[in-house]
């Protein structure tokens, strides 16, 4: 009965450990597809992109304060020179927002 437990806690562990992992890398890819030609690959616009566009970095702590709905709001409707990601579902905005406030 023992052995039991453990092995359907073990599996419990490592679905738990993929969902998250396939989450983060959901985040990830999109926002490579999608973001990181202005926001760089690392949350760190280069110095053109920064200074035309006015982008500023992830670690930025004007960036870090705006909240998850701000940041949803300006995927969807644009902001600023930044105009609206097309092509994205709810699930992949929620999951590129969560990788981008990620960034450090």
């Amino acid at each position: 009965m023992t052995k039991m437990v453990r092995s359907v806690l073990m599996f419990a562990v490592a679905a738990s450990l993929a969902g998250t992992l396939a989450f983060a890398d959901s985040g990830e890819a999109t926002y490579k597809a999608k973001c990181s030609t202005c926001h760089g690959s690392t949350g760190t616009p280069s110095p053109g992109i920064a200074k035309m566009m006015g982008v500023k970095p992830a670690s930025d702590p004007s960036i870090k304060a705006l909240s998850v709905a701000e940041m949803t709001a300006a995927v969807k409707n644009g902001k600023g020179k930044m105009k609206p990601v097309a092509g994205l579902t709810d699930a992949q905005i929620k999951d590129v927002v969560t990788y981008f406030r990620s960034l450090k």
